[in-house]
């Protein structure tokens, strides 16, 4: 049976800190519903009972920043795939903070960034929902993949941000604004 409380409590956050990969999805009016896998441990913080963020790394678009900037609903799913089943879902709203932003550097200093960072997304919380997550199967993480991390450690800085300047629509037409720098980021190693 699904619970809905109005923040994250200390149980919702212990569970959340032990998941290896996460969920968003997102939409915005006449566009695509955008749901995206997101994973590299330790990517996603709890800033407050009220308040989440998580790093976001170039990739293959940037949807989520589109319908934020336009919609700013946004969902994050964590399913357990160990034996004890859960599903937890945050929904709120959303918006991105560039490392051009006035906040960039503090919300910044609470992660270790990855090669390739283009982005925070910062969500405040509207309700928190759990349920049981008995349709989720159970699986062992092996480790996770280091061919984002790998392909932005290879990157020209300027030919990268040159390319995502050159990014300004999401794929149904939306604006976004593009990141105005490289991020180097820490290198982490296989095991996150």
């Amino acid at each position: 049976m699904a619970e809905f409380t109005d923040a994250l409590t200390a149980k919702h956050i212990a569970f959340i800190e032990k998941q290896p990969v996460f969920f968003t999805a997102t939409a915005a009016a006449d566009a695509r519903i955008n749901l995206s896998p997101k994973g590299y441990g330790d990517c996603f913080k709890i800033l407050s009972e009220n308040q989440v963020a998580y790093l976001d790394l170039g990739g293959s678009g940037n949807e989520t920043h589109a319908h934020l900037a336009a919609d700013g609903r946004i969902t994050v799913m964590f399913c357990a795939f160990d034996r004890t089943a859960l599903i937890l879902r945050i929904y709120g709203r959303g918006r991105a903070v560039l490392p051009q932003d006035g906040e960039w550097d503090e919300l910044a200093a609470r992660f270790t960034l990855l090669p390739g960072t283009r982005q925070i997304f910062v969500i405040d919380v509207d309700s928190v929902q759990t349920s049981c997550g008995w349709g989720v199967p159970m699986m062992e993480l092996q480790n996770e993949r280091e061919t984002l991390q790998k392909y932005h450690r290879q990157a020209d800085p300027a030919a990268w941000v040159e390319k995502l300047q050159g990014r300004t629509r999401s794929i149904d037409g939306l604006p976004t604004r593009a990141t105005d720098r490289y991020i180097a980021g820490e290198p982490q190693d296989a095991e996150g």
